[in-house]
């Protein structure tokens, strides 16, 4: 395996890391540089496969994060107002069952969400890192909780 290959391989892990400064940038250049080299090398192709399967089940699973925990927050908000006529002459709404334990397991919903949100990016960078190392050092990197879209 040659230098190339490693710094390749260790570049399209690495590319993933744009999606914090362009919008789809963790898709958009590992696309790229794999589908430009993976004809080159067996192992540029499994590290781009590798690296795109794990970009879109992140995504994935903050999608469903989000399908989850949106809903819910909407449902326990909208509970909580009144939408009585009386209330909308006015122009004002009337919060009635805001009670501390209402108010507690919104508050906890929310933050569990956060919380999984947070864990999911730091945990993403972390094991990006990793791979692109591993990649440079000529190994092999398998992510954990990826789904094979690619194989």
């Amino acid at each position: 395996m040659t230098s190339n290959e490693k710094n390749t391989s260790a570049l399209i892990h690495l590319s993933t890391l744009s999606q914090y400064i362009i919008p789809f940038g963790g898709f958009i250049f590992p696309i790229i540089i794999w589908s430009s080299k993976k004809n080159d090398s067996e192992f540029i192709d499994a590290n781009g496969k590798q690296a795109l399967n794990f970009q879109l089940s992140m995504f994935l699973y903050t999608l469903l994060l989000l399908l989850v925990s949106i809903p819910t927050l909407i449902y326990l908000a909208i509970k909580n107002v009144s939408f009585s006529a009386n209330h909308f002459d006015s122009g004002n709404f009337k919060i009635e069952d805001l009670s501390n334990e209402n108010f507690t397991t919104f508050i906890i919903i929310a933050a569990i969400a956060f919380g999984l949100f947070i864990f999911s990016k730091i945990s993403e960078f972390i094991l990006v890192i990793i791979a692109g190392v591993k990649a440079s050092n000529g190994e092999s990197y398998k992510y954990p909780l990826t789904i094979n879209f690619f194989k």
